[in-house]
């Protein structure tokens, strides 16, 4: 089947949990100099198999090793995306000791309650952003995720925007955020795919103001030239307030895409592997550059295993999932709103252009 055919049968969510089974959940703060978040990928009570590929220079992650296809570990039970650079990976620890009061995780001894759930995670650097470098997210951060998820529920829509880990997430001086889409084949087979848009490269063209993964899809909206030289004029200036107000706080830029990949197709842990490999070629479409030394950028892959894999199938599978990574990117662009505050000025892709938005985003501004 060819990939754009599957684009114009994707489900009613557009949304990683397509992937039946998959809930998403999102915590954040955005006042008293936050703008931060967590955002938690709960599998199926029984885990899913997993796989990662990070291929940015300065990646902060957890948990990533167990995910290589030679070691034990069989199964993960959630992922965490998270603000706060690697001071963020505190949220795992209240996403593990959620799924520890649910009984969820590998048995460790005789008593129901004996597991150790195994959540891998990786962060986004988002210090700063909200103006106070201290607020960053713990471990009952990540637990409020994680119940936002659970009470959600499987096939729930997700939110887009400014939201979980994506609240504090800023991509070539614009506001970024979350992002998710989703592919259904002709198989019936789904796969979904989830970004924290957060780069250091940019998902517009310097020359037209298009999105990057709209030109590669072939359906751009193209800015006037007025239109576009204006923005780049209020981006530039935006970029400048911003270098004021952070002045003597902040190096160089501190970024990294993070994302999740899914399927209910059953893949083995290389495939898995695999799969979580083509999510960073449809970020290469829609971002550029990419995987710069100050980017983290990390994918997992999840299948929860819950539809045989026909003969030919992965390949399709593959094309898809860059597919889907490349439309959420866009949808994390169009669905952001601008902030301005004491951490910086941010705008939004829809406060420069006048192209066609959606109305999913969260506000983002810090509240007094």
């Amino acid at each position: 089947m060819d990939t754009h055919d599957a684009l114009a049968a994707r489900p009613l969510r557009d949304a990683l949990t397509d992937v039946p089974g998959l809930c998403v959940g999102h915590a954040q703060r955005t006042e008293d100099g936050w703008l931060t978040g967590t955002t938690v990928v709960l599998a199926p009570p029984d885990g899913a198999v997993a796989g990662v590929d990070a291929r940015g220079g300065a990646p902060g992650t957890r948990e990533t090793d167990a995910l290589d296809p030679r070691n034990f570990v069989e199964r993960i039970h959630a992922v965490v995306l998270s603000g706060g650079s690697a001071f963020g990976l505190d949220a795992a620890s209240g996403v593990m000791s959620w799924l520890e009061e649910q009984g969820r995780g590998v048995p460790v001894g005789p008593e129901p309650s004996q597991v150790v759930p195994l959540v891998p995670a990786a962060v986004v650097f988002d210090l700063g952003r909200g103006g106070r470098w201290m607020a960053r997210p713990d471990a009952a951060l990540g637990k409020e995720a994680a119940q936002a998820a659970a009470d959600s529920g499987s096939g729930a829509a997700v939110p887009e925007g400014c939201v979980g880990a994506g609240t504090g997430a800023v991509v070539g001086g614009l506001k970024g955020g979350i992002g998710t889409a989703s592919v259904t084949l002709a198989s019936g087979a789904v796969v979904g795919a989830l970004v924290v848009l957060n780069a250091a490269g940019s998902a517009t063209d310097p020359d037209t103001g298009a999105l990057y993964g709209e030109l590669t899809g072939g359906r751009p909206h193209l800015p006037t030239q007025d239109e576009h030289t204006e923005a780049q004029m209020l981006l530039a200036e935006a970029r400048e307030e911003t270098a004021r107000r952070t002045a003597g706080t902040l190096r160089p830029p501190l970024n990294t895409t993070l994302g999740v990949l899914a399927t209910d197709a059953i893949l083995t842990r290389p495939q898995a592997q695999r799969l979580a490999g083509s999510a960073h070629d449809g970020l290469a479409r829609a971002v550029r550059p990419i995987h710069l030394m100050h980017d983290g950028d990390a994918f997992f892959a999840l299948s929860t295993t819950q539809r045989p894999l026909a003969e030919g199938e992965f390949n399709e599978i593959l094309a898809a999932g860059a597919d889907a990574v490349s439309r959420a990117v866009v949808k994390a662009v169009r669905a952001a709103e601008g902030v301005d505050g004491p951490g910086g000025v941010f705008p939004a892709y829809r406060d420069l252009y006048s192209s066609p938005g959606t109305d999913t985003a969260e506000p983002c501004l810090p509240e007094d």
